[in-house]
């Protein structure tokens, strides 16, 4: 963004030019995709009834103006390739919804994944890189991969770190260990 000096009242200061080039380099690089769809909130009458209106009344959508079309509109920079992560030492494949870092006898190796590196070249998620110190396998491929999610009859119900096998649970990964070799 260029600013002619004369043209301002006042000099601009250092961020209202770098706010301006922002804006502005945004604007360049930005794709915009527009649909015109039917209102989903007053399903293309142009009147809303909701939880307030009863007995035959209605209002004009605030979502499509009464117009009964709404038009949706994303805003985009087109992807070219995955940036890189110069802050980030470890990937993990999933988080079971505990903290990972470092700090309190912890590192970065304890909870498994894979390095950095090893992840931007496209490695695989090994065995081992569960974070098998704090879940067991049921609780970690519920959400990596339901297909190998063990379906064990003493497997406790309800919350896993409450399973009477949880406090054990390195047997349980032995046993799954042994049930995925033997496939």
């Amino acid at each position: 963004m260029i600013f002619h000096f004369k043209q301002l009242t006042t000099k601009p200061n250092w961020l209202q030019i770098v706010v301006g080039w922002v804006k502005n380099y945004k604007k360049m690089n930005t794709k915009t995709f527009k649909v015109k769809e039917k209102c989903p909130n007053c399903k293309g009458t142009g009147i809303y009834t909701g939880m307030g209106e009863r007995d035959g009344a209605g209002v004009v959508c605030y979502n499509c103006k009464g117009t009964g079309c709404y038009v949706f509109e994303h805003h985009y920079e087109e992807f070219t390739k995955r940036k890189n992560r110069n802050d980030i030492k470890r990937v993990y494949e999933y988080n079971p919804g505990i903290v990972i870092g470092e700090g309190n006898n912890c590192t970065l190796e304890g909870f498994g994944g894979q390095s950095y590196k090893d992840w931007e070249k496209g490695k695989a998620f090994s065995d081992g890189s569960e974070m098998r110190k704090y879940v067991c396998p049921a609780w970690w491929y519920q959400s990596v991969n339901y297909k190998l999610k063990p379906n064990w009859k003493d497997c406790g119900l309800g919350s896993f770190s409450k399973c009477e096998n949880f406090n054990t649970k390195e047997k349980c990964w032995i046993r799954f260990d042994k049930e995925q070799q033997s496939k």
